[in-house]
């Protein structure tokens, strides 16, 4: 029988991706003692950089935008460097009716009807975010209009362009929350767009993706946990917390800690993984079950060279019809090769997963070649990122909740249950599904810890 070791400390983290790593890193410097246990036998969570085929590989999440002062503080802190995404010369578009445009600028070649429908509906959005904003969507008097109105029904409510629509629906169903538009609500998709600063923010891709880090985004998580040493344990599944008014303990295969507090630091559809004695309150275990996953597909290709680059292109590619319906220039710092990185979400994913490798693989660069040209069809390296096959993450990027979701349970998702508390990216307000979120949740919950474990033992 394997024995567990036993440990004591102030706070239990549980999750090393950002948001548990900010925790303990704020706690730690509070003069708390803590103990980080992580499931997966690495660091990161959902940023993972690895060499796939003789290519350096951002899996998962990689992109810094102007706004996200937390996270670019930190890296100044830890004296990591960052560079810009690749962005000269044109961009392509792809048609509904499967016409290929080059252009430049933000606006996609689209009919002067369409285009100008795009930019009233794009301030429909911002006047939207600036009326509600990203702090508590779910208090403001139209909460529960905007969350029981799918973003698919509300877009047709207000414009019968349908090509408009869907352009518009791109930016935060595809590109952000990786479902259907008809799946989420107006009130969800106007919190992904406040989390961002405004909706214009999230249609222009040269803020949103604007940099990179040297060396890849799981170094932050790297660095974080080379600050915490062997306070942090890998490859320990957190299989039970047991909590009372005296404390806390924490069960994992290998280690169980005795401590004041617990902070969950995992996706919202990993909560209900842990069994909780005694059991987690009614409305905890209704909210767990409306907050769930998206879907995409993060493909990587790597080529001889960025072909694209000499033919004035810039790799930014759109399609609102095609199976691929973003690509970009990925290229990692300092290679010479040229790194492609395209998405398929939501719909598209599932009906691509129902073929074998190979199909979906073709299909894929296909659809890839429909923008940049036969050159795309045969990569030196081929990847596909597949989070919802990820045993501790199961889909990406983030939670959302369903319809009327928001409004019934947003003020409750952050509420401490007696000693639990919770931190994620996907219960941010600013920053919301990004490393930033992650960071400035991890920063607050180790707020409120740190003011309870203080208020407990005031010497």
């Amino acid at each position: 029988m394997n024995s567990r070791t036993e440990l004591t400390a102030d706070v239990v983290v549980v999750g090393a991706g950002p948001a548990g790593l900010s925790t303990a890193r704020h706690l730690t410097r509070a003069g708390h003692d803590v103990v980080v246990l992580e499931a997966r036998d690495r660091v990161g969570g959902r940023t993972w950089t690895e060499e796939v085929d003789g290519v350096t590989l951002e899996i998962g999440g990689q992109w810094i935008s102007p706004d996200q002062t937390e996270l670019l503080g930190l890296l100044d802190e830890l004296g990591m460097g960052t560079y810009s995404r690749y962005r000269e010369g044109e961009s392509v578009y792809i048609a509904p009716d499967g016409t290929r445009t080059r252009y430049r600028g933000e606006t996609f070649p689209v009919a002067d009807a369409t285009a100008k429908e795009i930019v009233r509906l794009t301030e429909l959005m911002d006047d939207l975010v600036t009326s509600i904003g990203a702090k508590e969507p779910w208090a403001h008097p139209r909460a529960r209009e905007l969350d029981t109105t799918s973003f698919h029904h509300w877009l047709r409510q207000q414009s019968d362009d349908e090509e408009a629509c869907t352009t518009i629906a791109l930016f935060i169903a595809g590109a952000m929350l990786t479902k259907p538009a008809h799946a989420f609500s107006t009130l969800q998709a106007v919190l992904m767009a406040a989390s961002a600063g405004s909706f214009s923010n999230l249609t222009d891709e040269c803020f949103i993706l604007d940099r990179r880090v040297v060396g890849g985004m799981q170094g932050v998580s790297e660095r974080l946990a080379a600050e915490l040493g062997d306070r942090v344990h890998l490859s320990t599944p957190v299989r039970t917390i047991r909590h009372s008014d005296e404390g806390v303990v924490v069960e994992s295969d290998r280690v169980t800690v005795r401590a004041q507090r617990v902070v969950v630091a995992v996706p919202p559809p990993l909560f209900s993984r842990i069994s909780y004695d005694p059991p987690l309150p009614r409305r905890q275990h209704q909210m767990h079950q409306h907050l769930s996953m998206g879907l995409v597909i993060k493909v990587h290709a790597t080529y001889p060279t960025p072909f694209w680059r000499e033919d004035g292109l810039s790799g930014t590619c759109f399609g609102t019809s095609t199976l691929v319906q973003e690509v970009y220039d990925n290229t990692f710092h300092g290679d010479e090769r040229g790194t492609l990185v395209a998405f398929v979400a939501d719909e598209k994913a599932d009906a691509v997963f129902a073929l074998d490798a190979q199909e979906r693989k073709a299909r894929i660069l296909a659809s890839i070649a429909q923008f940049l040209g036969d050159r795309a069809l045969e990569p030196d390296a081929y990847y596909e990122s597949d989070w919802g096959s990820e045993e501790w993450t199961r889909g990406a990027y983030a939670a959302s909740f369903d319809l009327g979701g928001l409004a019934r349970y947003g003020a409750d998702q952050r509420t401490p249950v007696g000693r639990i508390h919770w931190a994620c990216s996907d219960l941010a307000a600013e920053g919301y599904q990004h490393v930033d979120g992650a960071l400035r949740s991890g920063r607050d919950a180790a707020a409120d810890v740190d003011a309870a474990l203080r208020e407990a033992d005031p010497t």
